[in-house]
C-alpha cells in the first residue's frame, strides 16, 4: 500500500510542477495584439497563395489553371480584409510609423493591391497558360513590394 501512496504523491508532484511550468511560460510569453495577429495572418495567407502561384511561374510546366484560379480568387476576395486592423496606432507589429503619419499613401497602396489582385483574378479565371497570368501576377508582386518599402519594418 505504501508504494501506491508514494506513486500517487509522485504523480501529484509531477502534475503540480508541470502546471507551474506551463503557467510560468504563459506569463512570460508576449501577448500579440488581436489587430496585429489578424493582419499578419491575412498577409501570411497572401504569401502562401503567392508562393503557390510563384512556383508555377518559375516552372511553367507545372501550371495548373484550376489551382491558380483558386489562389487568385482567394487573393482578390481577401485583399480588403487586413486594412481595418491598422486603425490602432498602438498595435504596430511590423508596421512602420508611416502607416499612421502617411495615411493617404498607405491607403493608396492598399487600394493598388486590391486593384492588382482583382485584375489577377479576372485574368486567371480564363487563363490556360502561365503566360496569360504573368503580367497581372507581376503587378501583384510589385504592389506587395511597393507597400513593404515604406510601410513595413525592415528586417536585417
Amino acid at each position: 500500500m505504501a508504494q501506491v501512496s508514494n506513486n500517487k504523491s509522485f504523480k501529484s508532484i509531477v502534475s503540480i510542477t508541470l502546471m507551474a511550468v506551463a503557467l510560468g511560460l504563459t506569463a512570460c510569453s508576449t501577448p500579440v495584439d488581436p489587430d496585429v495577429k489578424a493582419r499578419q495572418d491575412s498577409m501570411k495567407s497572401w504569401g502562401d497563395a503567392m508562393g503557390i502561384m510563384g512556383d508555377m511561374a518559375e516552372a511553367p510546366d507545372t501550371f495548373d489553371a484550376e489551382v491558380f484560379k483558386e489562389q487568385a480568387a482567394f487573393l482578390a476576395k481577401d485583399s480588403a480584409s487586413p486594412w481595418s486592423h491598422f486603425e490602432n496606432q498602438e498595435a504596430t507589429g511590423n508596421a512602420t510609423e508611416a502607416v499612421w503619419s502617411n495615411v493617404d499613401g498607405f491607403r493608396t497602396e492598399a487600394d493598388n493591391f486590391q486593384k492588382a489582385t482583382a485584375e489577377l483574378n479576372t485574368v486567371a479565371q480564363t487563363a490556360t497558360s502561365i503566360d496569360q497570368v504573368l503580367p497581372a501576377f507581376g503587378q501583384v508582386g510589385e504592389s506587395c513590394k511597393s507597400c513593404h518599402t515604406d510601410f513595413k519594418v525592415k528586417k536585417d
